[in-house]
């Protein structure tokens, strides 16, 4: 084992488990990975919680009760989601409060069914943030088009958001926007901005799996040279919007309010193409003030032979745009890509969703008391 979780920390990127389990929580698992290995934050994501709950593993006794209540699937997922959220949430909470509210997080997603509709999409981040009542929480809402407007009125609220699905640089400087919308708000109605907080969850991996894979189908010398570096620019370049949209004149007077950064979380950071190194999308973006969320997987293989060496996106962003360029100037199209793992990102959630509904509604039934 190496120091490299540690180093990373030390770094000021914030580690945090893209992963959470009932099993998880009872066991003692997630209290270990933040006591021994630098863990500060959960986030949750429709195919986690259908994962975690079709395993069953923890769950029977609370599915017993709800079958007896005669509650819908609907609100039974909600139940055993925020109890979970809940939990890890108190679990994490010394480290939220020794962090003055930065860390310590633990995040759930609004129905991913909703990521279309503007006025839904802000009436369940309310109901979720009334449901789990735990301050360290934060409301994923994603970056669809009908999410920008649901963050900036959610923030405005002073409900923290971690903002999910960011895979174009354009969209992402449409959700600072959206967060500073919202910081201006709540600061007009008074609130305490110190206390509001958000990560832009910006996906990494998903866009090297597509751009490789029309690299692939051009066959050349060229395209072949460029695999694998698409989305390590795209995400540098959206770390140099946040440096210029965090010091612009815009920002200062939310800063002199005591307004929190929303920092850049990279998600989906589990390495896809087995012909990369496995931490790759861990060591090679580095910086302070972001956020790593990781699967198990990823964490342990940081540990075990990451390699940290330092800041890894300062001094990038040339690099970077050219990069980007080349891609582009082989013919394939940056904007079409980045919409298409949008769409295909709401869709995969959705469909986990639904699977999830499919199977606690059989196990609703299989528990349900018998009428006699």
């Amino acid at each position: 084992m190496t120091d490299a979780l540690k180093r990373l920390s030390e770094e000021g990127v914030a580690i945090w488990l893209d992963d959470l389990s009932r099993q998880r929580i009872t066991s003692g698992n997630l209290a270990e990975l933040i006591d021994q290995q630098h863990v500060v934050g959960v986030t949750t994501n429709p195919s986690i919680f259908q994962k975690a709950i079709s395993s069953g593993d923890g769950y029977e006794q609370q599915l017993t009760d709800l079958a007896a209540r005669k509650v819908t699937v609907e609100e039974a997922i909600r139940m055993i989601t925020t109890a979970d959220v809940r939990d890890a949430a108190d679990i994490l909470r010394p480290v939220f409060e020794a962090t003055g509210g930065q860390d310590g997080r633990v995040s759930i997603e609004v129905d991913p069914r909703l990521a279309h509709n503007t006025a839904a999409t802000i009436a369940e981040a309310k109901q979720l943030a009334w449901l789990v009542d735990r301050p360290n929480t934060l409301i994923k809402i994603p970056a669809t088009k009908a999410g920008l407007p649901a963050i900036t009125e959610v923030i405005g609220l002073g409900i923290s958001v971690n903002v999910t699905l960011i895979f174009s640089l354009e969209r992402y400087r449409e959700v600072m926007d959206a967060y500073l919308a919202g910081l201006e708000k709540a600061k007009a109605a008074g609130l305490d901005l110190s206390k509001i907080h958000s990560v832009a969850s910006f996906f990494v991996s998903r866009v090297d799996t597509e751009i490789d894979k029309r690299l692939d189908g051009l066959g050349t010398a060229e395209a072949k040279e460029l695999r694998g570096k698409a989305a390590l620019a795209n995400a540098r370049l959206a770390f140099q919007a946040y440096e210029e949209v965090f010091t612009s004149e815009r920002w200062a007077p939310l800063d002199r309010a005591n307004a929190n950064r929303q920092r850049p979380l990279w998600a989906s950071t589990g390495v896809k193409d087995p012909a990369y190194k496995d931490t790759l999308y861990v060591d090679d973006l580095v910086a302070p003030g972001t956020v790593n969320t990781m699967p198990e997987a990823t964490l342990e293989a940081t540990e075990d032979h990451g390699q940290i060496t330092g800041n890894t996106i300062a001094g990038t962003y040339e690099q970077a745009r050219a990069e980007l360029d080349a891609v582009e100037k082989l013919g394939i199209s940056y904007d079409d890509v980045v919409q298409l793992l949008e769409d295909e990102g709401v869709e995969k959630f959705a469909v986990s969703w639904n699977d999830l509904l499919k199977s606690t509604e059989a196990e609703l039934k299989r528990l349900a008391p018998s009428e006699a």
